[in-house]
């Protein structure tokens, strides 16, 4: 704390300092960064003596002589400032009488001469977009990612006659994502954070504290300029390196190929995990197997057999093209524009005009007329503010003259553009009259891809033995790469999108899951085996009902004002906010596999979170199909991320991660532990746990027997006994026990075991055979301590991890079989004396566990006294197993913490921020 008060203090100080100490600055460069650096200086109180930027160009002004010249601040538009290497006298003299105090750069120029940069008191500063010493020259950004980098990034450093080599001011870096461009990097860090760094370099200098840190040789490197000539791809290199290589050449010089003999410049690069798509080869001139044209562009293999696949081509005459088309004539069909388009169209042609700064006409060329990278960005933006039109800088790069950005920008806002189509690599498996197509990859940013190994595992179907498919294995890497994606749309679009939008969103996707009812429980069937009748009903039936409820809290989350003291003679208004928390991990048990993702994904979506979820590594089939229909219903990319494998390396890293927020976890008490601490020691994230479970039904000689029968039957035998309240203990008066043992006897032998895709099923297999072996072993610790099996006890004689249902009673409280659940279909039946309702209570509450408990009896004052004695999340009288999405459903002690369902679901997915202004 004492730390945080002196940060405090130093930021107050150089705060006040900051203001005070004010230069005379000369900026020398270019562009809409220069413009941009050139306004935060006099917002911060400098003073421009001079702007030196670039002659028009086609009658255009660069952007930072646009800006000057409003201000009144003198401009210099220099043709050169040398001639045959020397200084131009007349042009140094000009620069001269503007008195600067210092020069700064945005971007270097190697053409200043030594006698400009040295000239003022504190020199010059100089703007490079590369972590110097690596990557001296004009290409930094390119070679940054030519060369495999994992960090980009900037270093503001003093001028001197080297190229680049200047002592160092300051430095910031960012990561580099997988997919990144030149223009990804730009727009998300090197621009904005640039600007801003430039004005704090300043201000250093003015406060006399700018460090100047000579550059290293180590590690220091010099790339030349990229130009067309060696541009030209070199397909024999490993799938990343030529990825790479095509991202880092970007729009200039662009990476190019010849393909079918046509040379052809390559853009959109991006690394290619799916299974390989059907398509159309075609020779690539250097590369040792044909590409493949396929619906969402040109797939390419590198030399390591892996894959990139282009999303974009341009034509050696400047005609760019999806690559999906190449070879193709073109052809989209001319539009008639309705008289609103032409409204659009007039509003445009001004934006248009804005930018390029002369008369319009269809064939006028955006990038021939002299706009630049950012006159893309602004255009984007200016569509969108003008028409209501969503583009994206690709389509601004696609479609170059006016005629074609417009009929681009109609087909947009008619909903002619199709998407690019999710790209599945399906088992297909029949069942029930059905194929069933079931996606078996990780599914990252709305993308189905392998693991970044191409690990992969077997499913098997618990009633058959038998392998269903074969499932990528997610790594650590890929749980970084998919918080990655989540923290970006969380950031991005999904955290400011209106709510209602989202329930929208939400209520959408139950449809399509209402929609695909009979093939997601024929999945949870064969992946869990879940009879299919239950999982139609519960497993999916409840799934579907909990997202649609949560849909509709999406737009009622609020705060409260809150009357505080005034602070006289003012007056204050205090209120809070409710906020989503950030990216959420989500992991899930494999006893109902689609209902567990529901109840945890519906709340922390509703709450406005973005998530990664990790399946049962046992059981990940049916939240891999809800994933495509994540897709089908519209959610923006990386809201969604579902990651199966291993919960020893997926789970603990999802643990450990520090851009988790929040971790839900539904499991064993053991491992809940151990993640609470390492979220603990990871960054503190929130945690929601429901754990391990011992419930306690106890029966009292007063009650329905016939509805105490069929409901303990429930209690216990309901999917299999997979099921996380099963009631663990049953407690019977003694006056009736012997009489309910035998009637739940008799129900159990008129149960049929078997296949759980057959209707008249009643109790499907155990969902993987150490489970069920952990059963049986079960059954056996509780004979070996005195407790009596009266029916079952051992694995069924038939293909399939099939459990007879059990029956052991005599059991004491201090058997093992009195405190540890079973998760299996194992009744475990104590007596207890007639009237000892203190004493059954006291057993009851006798466990380290708190979810559930159940009570029987028609005496409602005594069922209302048990159920306030009783310590457990939720008690049930005169019925068992009733959940419902309105109700909070959470465990007490080692049972754990954090509700799923009702409004208090959403509580674990928020935060409160108070908010308190004086008037």
């Amino acid at each position: 704390m004492l730390g945080i008060c002196r940060l405090h203090k130093r930021f107050f100080s150089s705060s006040q300092q900051y203001w005070a100490n004010k230069m005379k600055i000369a900026v020398i460069g270019q562009s809409m960064f220069g413009a941009e650096t050139y306004n935060i200086l006099r917002k911060n109180g400098h003073k421009v003596v001079g702007v030196f930027t670039i002659p028009d160009v086609g009658g255009k002004q660069d952007p930072l002589a646009v800006a000057a010249s409003q201000d009144g601040v003198p401009v210099f538009k220099f043709k050169r400032w040398r001639l045959k290497g020397k200084p131009l006298p007349e042009v140094v003299e000009k620069y001269k009488e503007c008195g600067a105090e210092l020069n700064v750069m945005p971007f270097c120029s190697q053409f200043i001469p030594m006698n400009v940069i040295e000239h003022p008191h504190h020199g010059s500063i100089i703007y490079h977009p590369s972590i110097l010493p690596k990557h001296r020259g004009a290409s930094a950004i390119n070679w940054t990612l030519m060369s495999g980098d994992k960090k980009a990034g900037f270093t503001i450093f003093w001028a001197d006659e080297g190229l680049d080599t200047g002592p160092i001011l300051l430095q910031r870096e960012c990561d580099i994502k997988q997919n990144d461009t030149l223009d990804d990097l730009y727009n998300r860090f090197l621009y904005p954070e640039g600007i801003k760094a430039m004005a704090e370099a300043v201000q250093l200098i003015a406060d006399n504290k700018a460090p100047k840190i000579v550059q290293s040789e180590e590690g220091a490197s010099y790339e030349g300029i990229m130009k067309k000539s060696v541009a030209k791809i070199d397909w024999n290199q490993p799938a990343q390196n030529l990825h790479n290589f095509i991202r880092g050449n970007d729009k200039i010089p662009g990476a190019w190929t010849v393909i079918n003999g046509q040379e052809v410049t390559l853009y959109g690069s991006s690394t290619h995990r799916s299974k390989l798509p059907t398509g159309e080869e075609v020779a690539i001139e250097g590369c040792s197997k044909p590409g493949v044209i396929h619906k969402n562009g040109l797939l390419i293999y590198g030399s390591d057999g892996k894959k990139i696949n282009i999303k974009n081509i341009q034509y050696s005459d400047g005609r760019m093209a999806p690559a999906s088309k190449f070879g193709q004539a073109e052809g989209s069909e001319t539009l008639e524009l309705t008289e609103e388009e032409l409204e659009m169209k007039s509003k445009l042609v001004e934006a248009w005009t804005g930018i390029l700064n002369k008369e319009i006409t269809g064939d006028t060329d955006f990038f021939k007329s002299g706009a630049g990278s950012m006159d893309v960005v602004r255009l984007v933006e200016e569509a969108r503010q003008r028409v209501g039109v969503a583009l994206k800088n690709e389509d601004i790069y696609m479609n170059t003259t006016f005629e074609q950005f417009i009929q681009k920008v109609i087909r947009v806002s008619r909903g002619l553009e199709v998407e690019e189509e999710l790209d599945v690599d399906y088992v297909e498996k029949t069942a029930l009259g059905m194929t069933l197509k079931m996606p078996h990859q990780l599914f990252i940013n709305n993308d189905f891809v392998d693991a970044s190994n191409g690990d992969e595992y077997d499913s098997i179907n618990p009633a058959e033995e038998s392998v269903v498919c074969r499932v990528s294995k997610a790594t650590v890497d890929d749980v970084d790469e998919a918080v990655e994606a989540a923290k970006e749309a969380f950031e991005g679009t999904w955290r400011d999108m209106n709510p209602r939008d989202r329930g929208t969103l939400m209520f959408k996707l139950a449809d399509l899951m209402e929609q695909h009812q009979e093939e997601l429980a024929a999945i949870e069937s064969l992946d869990s085996g879940a009879v299919y009748t239950l999982a139609l009903k519960t497993h999916v039936g409840m799934s579907i009902q909990t997202f649609r409820y949560f849909a509709g809290w999406c737009d009622k989350i609020h705060g409260k004002t809150i009357p505080i003291n005034h602070a006289s003679p003012n007056r204050n208004l205090t209120y809070t906010k409710r906020e989503p928390i950030g990216v959420c991990a989500i992991v899930i048990p494999w006893n109902y596999p689609l209902m567990m993702l529901a109840w945890k994904m519906a709340s922390c979506l509703a709450a406005g979170n973005t998530m990664v979820l990790k399946p049962a590594q046992v059981t990940p089939l049916t939240a891999l199909k809800f994933a495509e229909l994540v897709v089908k219903a519209g959610f923006p990319k990386g809201v969604i991320n579902i990651l199966p494998g291993a919960g020893s390396n997926i789970g603990q890293r999802l643990a450990d991660h520090p851009d988790i927020r929040k971790l839900g976890f539904t499991g064993s008490t053991p491992i809940g532990k151990q993640i609470m601490k390492s979220a603990a020691v990871s960054n503190l994230k929130k945690v929601s746990l429901e754990l391990g479970g011992k419930s306690p039904l106890i029966i009292f000689d007063d009650c329905d027997m016939d509805k105490a029968v069929r409901f303990g039957m429930s209690s216990v035998f309901f999917n299999k006994g997979e099921n996380c309240i099963a009631a663990g203990r049953l407690f019977v008066e003694e006056t009736i026990h012997d009489e309910f043992v035998s009637r739940i006897i008799a129900e159990i032998k008129k149960m049929k075991i078997g296949d759980p895709l057959n209707a008249s099923t009643d109790h499907g297999p155990q969902n993987h055979k150490s489970h069920l072996d952990k059963l049986v072993e079960y059954c056996d610790t509780a004979v070996n301590e005195g407790a009596t099996l009266v029916y079952g006890g051992q694995r069924c004689d038939m293909k399939g991890f099939f459990m007879t249902p059990s029956v052991i009673t005599d059991v004491y409280d201090h058997m093992y079989v009195a405190k540890e659940e079973s998760f299996g279909p194992i009744m475990v039946v104590s007596k207890f004396p007639k009237g000892d309702i203190d004493g059954v209570i006291k057993s009851a509450n006798g466990t380290e566990y708190g979810l559930a408990s159940g009570v029987f009896t028609k005496d409602i004052s005594k069922a209302l006294y048990v159920s306030e004695k009783l310590d457990a999340g939720t008690v049930f009288i005169n019925t068992y197993n009733k959940t419902d999405v309105a109700a909070p459903f959470g465990g007490f002690k080692q049972s754990g913490f954090g509700k799923d369902l009702g409004e208090e679901a959403l509580n674990e997915y928020l935060k409160t921020k108070a908010v308190t202004v004086e008037y």
